[in-house]
């Protein structure tokens, strides 16, 4: 076959392969990535489209003296956080390998992470994330994360 009619045959091959439908997971990935991406951006009304209304952050700590306890951080004040951050720094939050469940309009998401201040290592833990679908779309119901800063290993 010269290599004049190879092209238009390799057009149509790929035009006959359907397209890679995207998934509840894909869609679930999808709103924690723009969630990452306005915090990196700086842009608190991306960080709070990413929340459902009834949204809730959460952190499980061992304090200083061993014990462990609970905090909750209202969605607004990180928004807040986010967008009123000193002009050029960034707080750049990366996943490592990420484990999405869906059930129906329920979602729960097991991720590792580190998070960067204006590129240094500021700490490490886990996200736990859990996403709804509510008028077909996809929103962070809650995140409870663990924080530490012993045993992270950079990136």
């Amino acid at each position: 076959m010269r290599p004049s009619t190879l092209a238009p045959l390799g057009l149509a091959l790929l035009l006959a392969v359907p397209a890679r439908a995207q998934t509840a997971g894909d869609s679930v990935r999808a709103v924690i990535t723009a969630l990452f991406d306005g915090m990196r951006a700086g842009d608190s009304t991306a960080v709070l489209a990413a929340f459902h209304p009834d949204g809730r952050l959460m952190t499980a700590a061992r304090v200083r003296d061993g014990s462990e306890r609970v905090d909750e951080t209202p969605v607004a004040a990180f928004a807040h956080a986010v967008g009123t951050k000193p002009a050029g720094s960034v707080w750049d939050e990366r996943l490592g390998e990420v484990e999405v469940r869906v059930d129906g309009p329920l979602a729960s998401v097991w991720a590792p992470y580190h998070f960067y201040a204006d590129g240094a290592l500021s700490h490490c833990g886990v996200n736990a994330f859990q996403v709804v679908r509510a008028a077909g779309a996809w929103r962070i119901l809650q995140i409870t994360d663990t924080r530490r800063r012993a045993g992270c290993t950079p990136e």
